[in-house]
C-alpha cells in the first residue's frame, strides 16, 4: 500500500454569489485525519446543507491546521477594480492560503480545486509557498483535505450573510437568482445606491441591471 501523502487542500465559497465575501479556506490532511473526516461525511460544500456545514466547522477546526482568508466586498470590490479578473483575485486568495497554513506547518504538497490557468496560483504564491508541488485539480472536492477546506469556506461565507442581515435588517439571498434584484432594490431604496458596493460584487452584470 502506498503511503498517505499528507497535504493542503484549498477551497472557496462566494465566487457566485452577488451578496458576501468571497471566502478561500485551507485546510492541512494527513492519513489519520482523512480517515476522520471521511468517517463524518464530509465532502463538497454543495452537497451538504448549511446546517450540517456549520456543526462540522468545529470538528474540522480542532482537528486539523487550517486558514481562512475572507475577503469582505468592500475590500473585493478594491482588489477587482485594480486586478480585473477574477481568477487572478482567486489565485491572490489560494496563494495567501496555502502560505498561512505553511508559517506553522512543514507540508511539501497542495491541491486547490482548477479554476483557471495553472500559473496564477504559482506566480502569487511567496518563497515559502514557491517550495511547495501544487495540483490544481477539476473537480478537486473529491480530495478530503479540500472537501474540508470547502466546508470551512462555506461556513464562514454562511456567518457573515448572517452578520450582514443583523447590521443592515435585510435578507440576503444567496446565489444570483431573481430575487437577488429584488432585495438590491430593497438595500437602496433602504441606504441609497452608492452603499450597494458595501454588500455585493460590483462587476457581476446584476449590479448595473439593478
Amino acid at each position: 500500500m502506498s503511503e498517505y501523502i499528507t497535504h493542503i487542500g484549498v477551497d472557496e465559497s462566494g465566487k457566485g454569489d452577488f451578496f458576501g465575501p468571497l471566502v478561500i479556506a485551507g485546510v492541512m490532511v494527513d492519513e489519520k485525519t482523512a480517515e476522520k473526516f471521511a468517517a463524518l461525511g464530509i465532502k463538497d460544500s454543495k452537497k451538504i446543507t448549511d446546517k450540517k456545514i456549520l456543526t462540522l466547522e468545529p470538528i474540522i477546526k480542532e482537528s486539523a491546521p487550517h486558514t481562512v482568508v475572507a475577503i469582505s466586498n468592500g475590500r473585493y470590490n478594491e482588489m477587482y477594480a485594480s486586478i480585473k479578473n477574477l481568477n487572478k483575485l482567486l489565485a491572490w486568495g489560494h496563494a495567501r492560503t496555502i502560505e498561512n497554513i505553511l508559517e506553522k506547518n512543514d507540508c511539501s504538497y497542495a491541491i486547490s480545486d482548477k479554476f483557471g490557468n495553472d500559473h496564477f496560483i504559482k506566480d502569487a504564491l511567496m518563497q515559502k509557498g514557491r517550495e511547495i508541488t501544487l495540483e490544481q485539480m477539476v473537480r478537486g472536492e473529491s480530495d478530503i483535505a479540500v472537501a474540508a477546506a470547502s466546508v470551512l469556506a462555506r461556513a464562514a461565507f454562511v456567518h457573515k450573510i448572517e452578520q450582514m442581515q443583523n447590521s443592515y435588517g435585510i435578507m440576503f439571498p444567496k446565489g444570483c437568482a431573481a430575487q437577488v434584484k429584488d432585495c438590491a432594490r430593497e438595500f437602496i431604496s433602504k441606504y441609497g445606491k452608492d452603499r450597494l458596493k458595501e454588500v455585493c460584487k460590483t462587476h457581476f452584470k446584476t449590479y448595473n441591471e439593478v
